[in-house]
């Protein structure tokens, strides 16, 4: 039974991992893996079946809420939400004016994560470090591929949405640069900036159908071969580093929906070539910084976390 101050902790996750999922190159998942609710997350999101929707036709809906967790799911959501809403302009504007100090923190908050996530592996062996492997090579793959430009029709906002929804949940893949991918990343943050209902509706059904599939298989791994899923899901982590590397040179601009130029295709440099390619300071010492604040935050979290089950 959960207290009011495990509620306030709740939504305060629900809060970061929204804020995380603005961000392209970062995921909610990841959030939702170092505060120590990932698994709670994916076993009430899959607990919404044929099974619980007949409960809840029947008109049992205390039993139905029970069922889902449903206390759970809405503060968590609800923090998501008002999140996504209240960040997203914070998060573009951080990105465009400060990319160096945010990437850094999301690198070490990213690389530290990785390691308290492989602590939860019990049993190592030789298939568990092979899914990590695999795990690292994947999501290498997928956060290298360019953007692209896709069609702005219902059909394709609905596939994106199912598309992003699974990354979101995966600790280490984000959403937002799927979006990216498919050329939607624009189109979605105007739309939830300007209260676009049809757009954000279209999109939410989609995200509603892809969460519900791909939650199964996620729930199935971890319950059956748990060691596995979490080596292949830190591997996610660490693959997904090269996305956030904080000194990048732009190859492509685009214009975002003020009509402004923002980096779109880009390359990962090292520091000490930053200066002489793009002109600016790689800001190395403040760089350092960011990424302390990062593991910082997670090492506290892993503290409290700790101490709330002692």
């Amino acid at each position: 039974m959960r207290s009011l101050k495990d509620y306030l902790l709740l939504f305060g996750k629900g809060l970061t991992m929204g804020g995380a999922d603005v961000v392209p190159g970062v995921s909610g998942g990841t959030i939702a893996f170092i505060t120590g609710i990932y698994e709670e997350l994916i076993d009430s999101i899959k607990s919404v079946n044929l099974t619980t929707l007949k409960i809840l036709f029947k008109g049992e809906f205390k039993e139905f809420w029970k069922q889902i967790n449903g206390n759970f799911l809405l503060v968590l959501l609800s923090g998501i939400a008002i999140s996504l809403k209240s960040l997203a302009s914070l998060m573009t504007y951080l990105m465009e004016n400060h990319p160096i100090q945010l990437w850094s923190f999301f690198l070490g908050l990213i690389l530290i994560s990785s390691i308290v996530v492989l602590r939860q592996i019990n049993k190592w062996s030789v298939g568990v470090i092979i899914w990590g492997i695999l795990g690292i090579v994947a999501a290498y793959l997928i956060t290298s591929l360019s953007p692209s430009q896709t069609s702005d029709s219902y059909p394709m906002i609905f596939l994106s949405g199912a598309l992003a929804i699974c990354a979101m949940i995966l600790p280490g893949i984000s959403g937002a640069f799927i979006l990216l991918v498919l050329g939607k990343y624009q189109l979605i943050v105007g739309a939830l900036g300007d209260m676009n209902l049809m757009i954000i509706a279209v999109f939410l059904a989609g995200c509603v159908v892809g969460i519900l599939l791909f939650v199964r298989l996620i729930s199935w791994l971890l319950h059956k071969y748990h060691n596995f899923a979490v080596a292949m899901l830190a591997g996610f982590m660490m693959g997904s580093l090269n996305k956030i590397w904080p000194w990048k040179n732009v190859l492509e601009y685009r214009l975002n929906r003020h009509g402004e130029q923002v980096p779109f295709i880009e390359q990962n440099i090292l520091p000490t070539h930053y200066f002489e390619t793009t002109g600016q300071s790689p800001m190395i010492m403040q760089a350092i910084l960011f990424m302390a604040i990062g593991f910082f935050i997670v090492v506290v979290i892993e503290k409290i976390a700790l101490n709330l089950k002692k």
